[in-house]
């Protein structure tokens, strides 16, 4: 029988350059001493998955094949209820066996938090295995205690090796897996130095290939950068089959959000609050966005009525316009993006003659959502106009549109279902695009309805009077 033949080659920590000798710079990504000597097998037989060798001392490989579409049963794509509404309404339905999930989001958002109370309530009567490299299983258990979770199907393991993972992994045969975080994972096969491109890579592919030959479930707790992307190599997105950002606002309210799923929509959004209970879920938001008010509403303020996913949300926008400090104007929107802003801005100037040139204008979205829907634009347009003209939007009126460069009023998606909300909170009016008689028709008489085809005619239904120019 041949014996394995090992063989060293240098690879770089940080790009996963390899080169036969050691080099002072590495000639890829040009940074220097980062060319660390890694062992390679050579030998015919390849290396196993997980770490194993192909087979006891057999050099022949079984002939793959492959299998009709028609034959192939829809079980395999079976998911499994998380517990959680809101993660399973992120996920597409609850969690995708064989599924490899990446959960970002900055430090002390909650993504430990979320993914422990996701072990203790996930539907399964498999095991659930938890793989820390950051705290001690003193540590978890006691935040299982503070949350009062039940963990009698979770498995805690606490180290970022890969083999000892590997090792737990076949032992225990979890159905879930959660490793916190995958900057944690190393092994000798991918360098010497913790956190590396070239260790993450290695090490997810490594534990994606288990999970996907064991029909169970990966979930991966990713550090984020000051820019508020995942850290790491962008490949490591294109591994897994789902992204999640978990993001925060200046309040106690959590955003979860897909930016990339095999298996759903990226369109839904998860809603949470943070309290001394965790993480929970906010199953009607209903009401999260609207500030309660008595008596007159301000100028500046105006109700938008969008969507996130299969949900309407009804959000106030909030505009205040003030001249500008410097000699040109500005925009300051960290809810809404700037550019929208811009364009909404300098379409009202042009349609209505109203200038906003000499201004800077500040927009902002209660409760601290990010809004990138097209519905909001023409409720931007009314808020911006009520801040510059001084006269406040009427109460109790919802709007939804969107704005072309022509100043025109476009339909939108699911107007009935708009509509229908806004009626069920009390909402008396609403200001929407021209066209969708069907949809108005559906939502029934329990809200006024104006149809505006431009943005003239939306500004005359809401301040009930001319324009004018100031």
């Amino acid at each position: 029988m041949k014996s394995k033949q090992k063989n060293f080659v240098f690879r770089c920590s940080s790009c996963g350059h390899t080169e036969p000798k050691w080099l002072g710079r590495c000639p890829d990504c040009g940074e220097w001493n980062t060319l660390v000597e890694s062992a390679v097998n050579l030998a015919g037989t390849g290396r196993g998955r997980m770490g194993g060798a192909s087979g006891a001392g057999s050099t022949e490989r079984s002939v793959p094949h492959s299998f009709p579409l028609s034959a192939i049963s829809r079980d395999e794509g079976i998911r499994i209820e998380s517990g959680i509404g809101e993660l399973d309404r992120v996920l597409g339905g609850g969690i995708m066996r064989r599924g490899a999930i990446l959960v970002g989001g900055e430090p002390g958002i909650g993504k430990s938090t979320l993914l422990l109370q996701a072990a203790a309530a996930t539907k399964t009567k498999g095991r659930v295995l938890y793989v820390s490299g950051e705290e001690s299983a003193g540590q978890i258990k006691m935040r299982a205690d503070r949350l009062k979770l039940p963990h009698d199907n979770i498995e805690i393991f606490c180290s970022g090796h890969l083999e000892d993972i590997e090792s737990i992994l076949e032992s225990v045969k979890p159905v879930i897996v959660i490793i916190d975080s995958v900057q944690t994972l190393y092994t000798a096969e991918a360098g010497l130095v913790p956190g590396t491109v070239n260790q993450m890579k290695y090490c997810s592919f490594e534990l994606i290939s288990w999970v996907k030959e064991h029909d169970a479930a990966l979930f991966l707790v990713a550090h984020v950068t000051k820019e508020g992307l995942i850290a790491g190599p962008k490949t490591l997105e294109h591994m897994v089959d789902t992204v999640l950002y978990f993001e925060q606002t200046d309040t106690d309210n959590r955003f979860l959000r897909a930016a990339k799923n095999r298996f759903g929509s990226v369109d839904e959004i998860g809603i949470f609050t943070m309290n001394e209970r965790g993480l929970c879920a906010v199953e009607d938001p209903s009401q999260l966005f609207l500030v309660r008010r008595e008596g007159r509403v301000p100028p500046g303020i105006a109700t938008a009525a969008v969507l996130e996913g299969s949900r309407t949300l009804l959000v106030e926008i909030q505009a205040l316009t003030v001249p500008a400090k410097a000699g040109a104007s500005r925009v300051y929107s960290d809810r809404i993006d700037n550019a929208r802003v811009s364009r909404v801005a300098a379409t009202l100037e042009k349609a209505l003659g109203i200038r906003l040139s000499d201004q800077d204008i500040y927009v902002n979205v209660a409760g601290g959502i990010r809004i990138a829907e097209v519905g909001v634009e023409l409720a931007l347009a009314g808020s911006i106009y009520s801040a510059r003209t001084g006269i406040p939007l009427p109460q109790r009126t919802a709007i939804s549109g969107e704005l072309t460069l022509a100043a025109e009023v476009m339909p939108v998606r699911r107007l009935a279902g708009r509509i229908k909300t806004a009626a069920n909170l009390g909402f008396e009016t609403f200001v929407g695009p021209a066209g969708d008689e069907a949809a108005v028709k559906e939502a029934g008489a329990s809200a006024h309805y104006h149809a505006v085809k431009d943005l003239k005619s939306a500004v005359t239904a809401l301040f009930n009077s001319q324009t004018k120019g100031i």
